[in-house]
């Protein structure tokens, strides 16, 4: 019966999994609303799916240029570590078993009821509001779907106790995520030298930074030397957030904004290409959620999560950009677009291969 909900889930397109949150909103915590619009941003479905029937996965991987742990395998009971939810994580898990156990294909229910019944159930095991369970239980069934019902089923789904800010309740985080830091007596009259608290979380670290007003989230992150950030991420070769070209054309810096996106610029048609070239799938909002780290300048605190990977698949899987070129010419740009003619001209020689007639 397991498999039988595999079988259901896997009929669902990424586009139906990104409606089925987006009908849910009313029905999830403030807290959780764009964290959970997040998680199914950093883990893509049709990635994982291209991923999954590539003839050659290691080559593939290459061509996407994909760093990091992309894999919801590396990262079974922690990839929504910045969820409110995730504290209930182990209940999410045994409802979604529960409800694979039982499941009959024949009932054919909507992603949104699956949801709410497994929201209901680890609600219930836990003891709190549904509010605080459905955007966890999307991502619950969600794992299931990618990774499988063996998979899923190998942890018991413990996770390490909340800390920091995530320690109170939903309506205080939610609280905190909003407010700015003071800026003294005189705050008023300060101009350039208004200072800020960016505050990260990765699934192997967290802490926060000041930012001054209208620097770059990249520039102020790499003023912070505490920590010997690439030995906790190697791609982190100047301060917490990965980080490469500094000039939105490697994808590398690109991040989650959990509270605090309307004190960034507004993204400028430079991030939105390139964004859409790296295949990160960013709202069409003026300041979304989701954000290249190097192109967004500060006014306010903010909270952002850093994901454990990057690439560069917009064309091959969305086939939703243009042929346009990546600006500015840096290096990284260069061996991008290198990367990227190379992918999309081996896809269309194995397409005209395929559709070559035979004797």
């Amino acid at each position: 019966m397991a498999n039988e909900l595999f079988s259901h889930l896997r009929t669902f397109s990424e586009a139906d999994w990104l409606a089925a949150v987006e009908e849910l909103q009313s029905g999830i915590h403030a807290v959780d609303q764009d964290a959970v619009r997040i998680w199914f941003r950093f883990f893509p479905l049709e990635l994982r799916l291209y991923l999954e029937l590539a003839e050659d996965r290691k080559e593939a991987e290459r061509v996407l240029s994909l760093q990091g742990d992309y894999m919801l395998e590396d990262s079974l009971d922690t990839s929504a570590h910045f969820l409110y939810g995730h504290r209930y994580w182990k209940s999410v898990k045994a409802a979604v078993n529960e409800e694979a156990d039982g499941f009959k294909a024949d009932s054919k229910p909507s992603l949104v009821d699956l949801i709410k019944a497994v929201g209901a159930s680890a609600a219930k095991k836990a003891g709190v509001d549904q509010t605080l369970l459905n955007a966890i239980s999307a991502v619950g069934l969600a794992t299931f779907n990618q990774v499988g019902a063996d998979e899923f089923r190998k942890t018991a789904g413990d996770t390490a106790k909340p800390t920091g800010a995530m320690t109170g309740s939903a309506n205080s985080v939610a609280a905190a995520r909003e407010k700015d830091d003071s800026q003294g007596l005189f705050g008023f009259l300060k101009t350039v030298d208004k200072k800020y608290s960016v505050k990260f979380a990765s699934e192997g670290y967290s802490g926060s930074f000041q930012v001054y007003d209208d620097q770059e989230i990249t520039q102020a992150a790499g003023q912070d030397r505490s920590r010997d950030w690439k030995s906790l991420d190697k791609r982190c070769w100047q301060g917490p957030i990965p980080i490469e070209c500094t000039a939105a054309a490697c994808g590398t810096c690109w991040v989650g904004v959990l509270g605090g996106k309307e004190k960034l610029d507004p993204v400028h048609r430079r991030e939105r290409y390139n964004v859409k070239l790296q295949g990160y799938n960013q709202p069409e909002e003026e300041r979304p959620y989701l954000r290249l780290a190097c192109q967004a300048r500060a006014h306010g605190n903010v909270t952002l999560v850093i994901p454990p990977w990057n690439g560069v698949f917009g064309k091959q899987i969305y086939k939703n950009v243009e042929e346009l070129e990546l600006e500015p010419a840096t290096t990284s740009a260069k061996h991008l677009r290198e990367m990227i003619a190379e992918g999309t001209h081996a896809s269309q020689n194995k397409a005209d291969i395929e559709d070559a007639p035979t004797d």
